[in-house]
Order: structure tokens, then C-alpha cells, then sequence
């Protein structure tokens, strides 16, 4: 039997399908063509049904999951533009046709005609979204970008000069279904040839059995000086279900353990010093701790314990919200805090140098890219992977190279 819920999902929809279709009555598509419109309306909603009877939290969002509801919100935004401009249509036809009615009393229909070119602008328009979104599933997903950074700093170690790291962040191994892509992916890493590789958590959606299709693939990344890993909010198995407490426990040691088997030092709420020269850097890893309803396993007092004031410190912290709620509060300096989480939302507009804009900057200050404040700088990686919309349509999944360098002080 059908929830209630389901039947308000049909009704609703049945509703935009209704009113977004008198834009092709309007514009007077042949048969074949409202065919053809109808055809793909049936396969996209109907696979999405499918889909929908099988997921649960359990399951998780599965890559045939994730594209039959990247393809639902394709369509459902496609028709809501048009709607939305049928809608506006309708405001002036409305009080023309009460006008009529009650002054004029003519016989003929009451409301004015609707007009062609309004029907066919709101095709084009709502066509780009549409377009966008489903070449953002077949290619923007593996549209991978370096993006290259080098930052000055007072305190450096002068041994540590010219240090390189490379970032990578929100990997969500249960999302990938392109081995090729994400070799090239890992080759990409790799060519940086950094010091050390950070990953800043989220190597799965949920469990750790995600990650064994794709462990012998990113156990390849190599760094001189080392790889190292936080956990994030998804690694934790917070959001799918278990037998049992014990059963969610062994997932996440699982998961530990498999990085570890994949070359990873783990840094949960510790430090781990690199030494060059007689000198040294801390890399500071917390576990997650995110603002709002997020998990809140993040302990930085202990995982500084062993550090001095005085150390240069780079934080491994997954959720950005944690730079401004603890970090920079924070007795100690954190000279630089790399972050990941947000995705970018896997959406936006984002012209390099010149202007970034998407709807996640609403819910984080600090969203994608370089911050500072009070002398020190987290960078928010836009994320390796995808979850939830099997793609991304103008931020791109990224990996990060940061070039250190000692500040030339004048005389």
C-alpha cells in the first residue's frame, strides 16, 4: 500500500507534468516529437521510482541510485523553469480574462492565448540547466583540476622551505563506477610529486566494504615523506543502519585499518612530527567535528599534546565550520588548516581569480579555496569524489598543491 507521503509525490508531480506540458501544446510540437518528450519523461520517472523502492539506509545511495535521481532532478528543474514561466504567464492572463468576463461578456474564451514566444524562451532557458546537469554526470564528475597555491610564512622552518604538500579530500569510494577515470585521478596525485599527501577525510558514503574495490588503485599514491588521513562525518557509518552497536564499531576499524594497509598514517586526534635538518613540522589530524548536528569526535587539546606553541603546525580538520568555532579560538597558532566536506555542493559558477559563487556559501562561510584570518589560512578542498547528484556542474573535483615558503623579511 502506498504511503500517504508517496501519494502526495505522485499527485505533485502528475501536477507539474500537466502545466508544464501546455508549453508544448503552445509551441506546437508534432507527435513525434511530443513522443519523443513523453518517452524520456516515462524512463526518467519510472527508473526513478524503481530506484527509490530499493533504497534504503541500508543500502545507501548506490551509483544506479545516485544517476536515477541525478536524472529526476534534471527533469524536475527542467520543468519547473518551465512552470515557473507559465506561472508568471498566468498572473497576466488572469485578471485580463476576469476583466472580460465581467466588462466585456464576449463569448468567446475568457483568458487571452498563451504566447509562443514565452513557451519557446522558457524551453531554451530551462533546457541549459537540464543540459548542464546530465554532461555534469557523464563528465564533470572526473573533470579533475590541480590547483597550485604557495604561501608565505614568518615561522617556517627554514629546513622546510619550499615544502610541498598535496591535499585530497572527500574521496566517497562507494560513488565511483569508472575505474579508468579514477586512475587518472591517482595519476594526477602522483605527478605532483609532493613531500607528504593529506587527505582530509570521507574516504567512503557509509562502510568500509566501499572502499575494497579501489584499494589496490589508491594504495599507488606515494609521497617522500609520507601519506596521512583524517576521518570525516562519513566514514563514521552514521548514515545507513546496523545489526548492532559492535557491528558499526568493526566498520569503522575496518576502515582504519584498510588505509592503513593502503600506505595512510592515521592521525586521530594526535600529531605526527616531520623532521628535515634538525627541524620539524607538526601535522595536526582531529577527527571530525562539524557544526550544528555533526559529528563531534574532533579533540584538539589532545591532539596537541605533544606540541609546542612555537611549532609550525598544519591541522587536518574535515568539516571547515571547525576553523572558526575551535581553531582559531585556539590558544595555539595554526599557521595552516586544511579542510574538505563541503563539496562546493557539487554546483556553482566559478570563474578562477575572478569570481565563485554556490549555493553552499549560504550554510559556510569558508566553502571552497583559500581563507585567512588572524595570520592563519585553512584551504577547503572542493573534494576527489561525488555523493547524493552523481556529478558536478562548475566546481570541479580537485586536488591541491601547496608550495611553502619563509616570508622575506625586510631590513
Amino acid at each position: 500500500m502506498l504511503s500517504l507521503r508517496w501519494v502526495f509525490f505522485f499527485a505533485f508531480f502528475g501536477l507539474i507534468q500537466w502545466y508544464a506540458f501546455q508549453a508544448v501544446k503552445t509551441i506546437g510540437f508534432n507527435k513525434w516529437m511530443i513522443s519523443i518528450y513523453s518517452l524520456t519523461i516515462a524512463i526518467i520517472f519510472g527508473n526513478f521510482i524503481y530506484q527509490s523502492f530499493f533504497y534504503t539506509r541500508a543500502t545507501g545511495f548506490t551509483p544506479n541510485f545516485s544517476v536515477a535521481m541525478g536524472m529526476f532532478l534534471a527533469l524536475f528543474i527542467f520543468q519547473f523553469i518551465l512552470v515557473l514561466f507559465l506561472a508568471f504567464e498566468d498572473l497576466i492572463r488572469l485578471p485580463q480574462g476576469i476583466y472580460r468576463y465581467f466588462i466585456e461578456k464576449g463569448e468567446e474564451s475568457y483568458l487571452p492565448s498563451r504566447r509562443k514566444f514565452i513557451s519557446q524562451l522558457a524551453f531554451v532557458l530551462a533546457a541549459i540547466p537540464f543540459a548542464s546537469l546530465l554532461v555534469g554526470m557523464v563528465r564533470g564528475k572526473y573533470n579533475y583540476k590541480v590547483l597550485h597555491y604557495a604561501l608565505e610564512f614568518d615561522d617556517l622552518p627554514e629546513a622546510f622551505e619550499g615544502f610541498t604538500l598535496t591535499q585530497i579530500s572527500d574521496i566517497h569510494s562507494g560513488s565511483f563506477d569508472n575505474a579508468d577515470k579514477v586512475q587518472y585521478g591517482v595519476d594526477l596525485i602522483n605527478e605532483q610529486q609532493s613531500d607528504v599527501i593529506l587527505f582530509t577525510g570521507d574516504m567512503v558514503n557509509n562502510k568500509a566494504e566501499e572502499l575494497l574495490p579501489w584499494k589496490d588503485t589508491f594504495a599507488q599514491l606515494k609521497a617522500s615523506m609520507g601519506k596521512f588521513s583524517v576521518l570525516g562525518n562519513h566514514d563514521y557509518g552514521d548514515y545507513t543502519e546496523w545489526a548492532s552497536k559492535e557491528e558499526k564499531e568493526q566498520n569503522l576499524a575496518s576502515l582504519i585499518q584498510t588505509q592503513e594497509e593502503m600506505g595512510f598514517s592515521m592521525l586521530l586526534n594526535e600529531t605526527h612530527f616531520l623532521e628535515k635538518d634538525g627541524q620539524r613540522l607538526a601535522l595536526v589530524g582531529v577527527e571530525n567535528w562539524g557544526k550544528g548536528g555533526f559529528k563531534k569526535a574532533g579533540d584538539l587539546d589532545k591532539a596537541v599534546e605533544e606540541v609546542n606553541e612555537n611549532d609550525f603546525k598544519i591541522l587536518l580538520s574535515h568539516d571547515p565550520s571547525h576553523w572558526e568555532e575551535k581553531v582559531l579560538p585556539h590558544p595555539y597558532p595554526f599557521q595552516l588548516t586544511l579542510s574538505g566536506h563541503t563539496h562546493g555542493m557539487q554546483f556553482g559558477i566559478e570563474i578562477p581569480g575572478w569570481f565563485k559563487w554556490s549555493p553552499v556559501k549560504w550554510r559556510y562561510k569558508q566553502w571552497a579555496g583559500l581563507y585567512t584570518q588572524q595570520q592563519q589560512w585553512i584551504n577547503v578542498n572542493r573534494g576527489f569524489g561525488f555523493l547524493g547528484y552523481p556529478g558536478r556542474v562548475g566546481i570541479w573535483p580537485e586536488i591541491t598543491k601547496i608550495t611553502l615558503k619563509r616570508s622575506i623579511k625586510e631590513v
